[in-house]
């Protein structure tokens, strides 16, 4: 019978085997990890949305100033001052996906790593344009870090009414048809309902692309969420004026006519315990974790856990690493760029102090142009259904020749010396560590040349 392993843990449910770090022992101190002190989030701090925030103002405030101004050097300084700041943000941008990286390597619960990354995947925002779309990690801190352990209904609340997201699917400009502001602007007007985050709130956030929902299902949330907008300076905020008035019925039930964020949060809870969105995310999870073709069963008890808690989150997770077939020593899903990046820095045990001092153009070359040139261009996926899971995406012609680049050049820069390979199989590898793979790294003519063979191993690709 398949049972817990603790080297697979680390692998399949974390980024991999550590030399400094010990493997879990067991299901409940993966657990217990989720819920403890968050430790690499004080060690390798991201700015909050809610600081963030205060960049956005002071951006607003120097067009408002540039735009009164024009032709005067009011207005040139306020455009200099507007640039220091977004320069500031791209420079931010790149500490931040360094210290995402020091976290994955250096972390003692990497599931809980793991998580964060699925939730905020799930949840895809990016800003549109102007100093928010540097916001993606600030809104990953505030959104979905620190409610990985509660209940899904409160995860979905905090992350579809977040500014960011309400960004990025365009609901700020979403105006009821018989709204206020609508009456107030006529006819010729060229805004009006957008239903694009009602219409992803329905198909990728919880009930899933296949559920139980109609076009006027995607219409009637879409007049539900107007008034759900956000500024700068307040952030999340409900304006009446942009709201469609009367009551709105979604999957067959009729909300308030009182368009307020209650009437907001309540449609999301309901959506929340929906049946269909306990299979929806029972099914992802269990691809991610599991394999491209999961167990039915595996699928079957998180559903069940997940419409047995009410949402909660927890016995979902237990329900995922109790199951039998998720220990199958046989590794299954290949590493995204960005995970084969972190399994590396955890296995080579890349100092912090590697990070220290270094320009952005330094995080950039090593990390940023690498992970564009392979297709994952960091907190940037093509469309809000995040990064693709399936194995054929990853595994490409080009995508494996840019990692082998990678795996043979960058170590050395992170590491300095580059640990003997005839240890590093054993670091990176554990028992997964094949004898072909053992007799390359000895056989290597340079050390750095052991080293990519390493991470280039199937066993260290996958997961």
């Amino acid at each position: 019978m398949r049972s817990f392993d603790p080297q697979l843990a680390e692998i399949r449910f974390g980024y991999g085997v550590s030399p400094e770090y010990a493997a879990p022992q067991d299901v409940s101190a993966m657990l217990s990890g989720l819920t403890g002190p968050d430790v690499m989030a004080q060690r390798f701090p991201i700015q909050s949305f809610h600081d963030f925030r205060s960049r956005m103002v002071e951006v607003s405030e120097q067009v408002a100033i540039r735009r009164k101004n024009r032709g005067t050097p009011l207005a040139a300084e306020a455009r200099k001052r507007r640039n220091v700041l977004n320069k500031e943000a791209r420079e931010d941008l790149a500490v931040w996906l360094g210290h995402t990286m020091l976290r994955r390597a250096h972390t003692e619960t990497a599931f809980r790593e793991r998580i964060v990354a699925f939730w905020a995947d799930h949840f895809t925002a990016m800003g549109k344009r102007g100093v928010i779309r540097r916001g993606t990690s600030p809104y990953i801190e505030d959104a979905i870090r620190p409610f990985i352990a509660g209940n899904f209904e409160e995860l979905l609340i905090e992350a579809v009414t977040h500014p960011l997201m309400v960004d990025y699917l365009d609901q700020r400009v979403s105006i009821g048809p018989n709204s206020q502001r609508a009456e107030r602007i006529g006819q010729n007007r060229k805004v009006g309902l957008n239903e694009n985050l009602a219409r992803e709130l329905l198909e990728l956030h919880t009930l899933g692309v296949d559920g139980p929902y109609t076009q006027t299902d995607v219409t009637e949330l879409a007049e539900l969420l107007t008034g759900l907008t956000f500024d700068a300076r307040n952030g999340m905020k409900f304006q009446k004026r942009l709201a469609e008035p009367g009551a709105e019925t979604v999957l067959g039930v009729t909300y308030s006519e009182t368009a307020n964020l209650n009437t907001v949060r309540t449609v999301l809870t309901d959506l929340a315990l929906h049946p269909a969105t306990a299979r929806h995310i029972a099914t992802k999870l269990a691809i991610h974790f599991g394999s491209d073709a999961p167990d039915p069963a595996l699928i079957d008890a998180m559903e069940t856990a997940f419409l047995e808690h009410n949402g909660a989150l927890m016995p979902v997770y237990e329900a995922l690493l109790s199951h039998p077939s998720v220990w199958t020593r046989e590794l299954s899903n290949i590493k995204p760029p960005i995970d084969f990046m972190s399994s590396a820095l955890r296995a080579l045990a890349v100092p912090p102090a590697s990070f220290a001092d270094q320009e952005q153009r330094w995080i950039r070359r090593i990390f940023m142009q690498p992970l564009f040139n392979m297709g994952q261009r960091w907190e940037t996926p093509s469309g809000p259904d995040g990064w693709a899971e399936e194995d054929p995406e990853w595994i490409t012609p080009q995508g494996l020749a840019l990692r082998v680049s990678w795996a043979m050049a960058f170590p050395g820069e992170l590491v300095d010396p580059l640990p003997d390979p005839r240890d590093f199989v054993d670091h990176a590898l554990g028992d997964f560590a094949t004898e072909p793979v053992r007799f390359a790294a000895g056989a290597a003519e340079t050390r750095s040349e052991a080293i990519g063979l390493v991470l280039m191993s199937p066993a260290f690709q996958r997961r």
